[in-house]
């Protein structure tokens, strides 16, 4: 049994990062080795002096969508937010809402656009329970194109309340993002530039994407008391056949699997669950905490995670207890930046 508290730590209020680097690579990046149990001092740009030719990088290529929501209710003036969830291939919208007072089918949801313009209604159809609806936007079109046209950031509460500034659509955003649907980023990505990339492919080293879309349970922290009782949440993900061949050809030539961030994670043991990496789409609900035994990953480039989230279970799981304990003490007194626009960390 392990004790949710186990997984808490201090952390002083303005070390949560609330803008990302002007330049991405001049983050800070603790490398934590589970060779000699050392933790070092260094940049993100400094990532090819950390790898093997042969390695596969595998960066999570999802896309963030504008999924954060603003409007009001047609028939009473009150103001709503919500957050758009997922899309139905019949047109439907699951959107969690907040607003004052109680919500009731049927009722319109006007939304606004960035500049606080009325745009187009969303019907709400079904309640779910927890603020979760299904609805139906009165206009026309794709989903990621109406949400192109109302959709804010989805930055997470801790950064500035939630509230978006302009350079977060670009900021808030992997280089490589290619396959829309994440309503929260793939972080460890955000530290990538394409010259970085550049610089890795220079060094031998392979690169590759996975997809997970990540969702709005990713970073909630874990409410129940004992570790082993939390539900995980449900996300989209696929691995590739070619992206299988590419990792299978590095490994045979003596490289390691590096994975860029918790998600990538996700994908990579999902798909080498039965013991051989094999590609793969799907939905996951892997929770990974002790014991688990690791079949695919060789090593990890992470942020530093809220405390009591599954994320950072992932990770010491990964590292090692005592070693990503000493990782974390060390980060907070060199003061490391956390979170999503924060520093990184490299788990070899």
């Amino acid at each position: 049994m392990t004790d949710l508290s186990d997984y808490d730590y201090e952390l002083p209020g303005e070390l949560i990062a609330q803008r990302a680097l002007h330049n991405r690579t001049d983050a800070r990046m603790l490398v934590a080795s589970r060779h000699d149990q050392s933790v070092t001092h260094a940049h993100v740009r400094d990532l090819p002096g950390y790898l093997r030719p042969h390695d596969c990088l595998v960066l999570n290529d999802t896309r963030v969508v504008p999924a954060r929501l603003v409007g009001y209710r047609v028939a009473t003036g009150g103001r709503w937010s919500g957050l758009f969830l997922e899309a139905h291939p019949a047109g439907h919208w699951e959107v969690l809402c907040k607003t004052r007072g109680r919500l009731r089918p049927g009722e319109q949801i006007m939304l606004q656009d960035r500049q606080g313009q009325d745009a187009f209604c969303l019907t709400l159809i079904a309640d779910f329970g927890t603020g979760m609806w299904v609805a139906r936007p009165t206009r026309v079109g794709q989903a990621t194109e109406l949400l192109d046209a109302v959709g804010r950031v989805p930055l997470p509460p801790y950064i500035r309340g939630g509230v978006m500034e302009d350079h977060d659509v670009a900021q808030y955003q992997t280089v490589f993002a290619r396959r829309p649907g994440a309503v929260a980023a793939p972080t460890a990505g955000l530290h990538f530039t394409n010259e970085l990339l550049g610089h890795l492919v220079d060094a031998g080293i392979a690169i590759c994407c996975v997809t997970l879309h990540v969702g709005l349970g990713t970073f909630r922290p874990i409410t129940v008391s004992r570790v082993e009782d939390h539900q995980m949440h449900r996300e989209w993900g696929e691995i590739s056949e070619a992206t299988v061949r590419r990792i299978d050809t590095c490994r045979q030539a003596g490289g390691r699997v590096i994975a860029v961030g918790t998600t990538s994670v996700r994908v990579l043991e999902t798909a080498a669950r039965e013991g051989q990496l094999r590609a793969w789409q799907g939905e996951t609900d892997l929770f990974i905490r002790p014991p688990y035994t690791f079949r695919c990953v060789d090593a990890l480039l992470t942020n530093f995670h809220l405390p009591k989230s599954t994320l950072l279970v992932l990770v010491r799981t990964f590292g090692g207890d005592q070693l990503i304990r000493r990782a974390y003490t060390a980060a907070v007194s060199h003061r490391y930046r956390f979170f999503s626009y924060g520093d990184a960390m490299l788990v070899v």
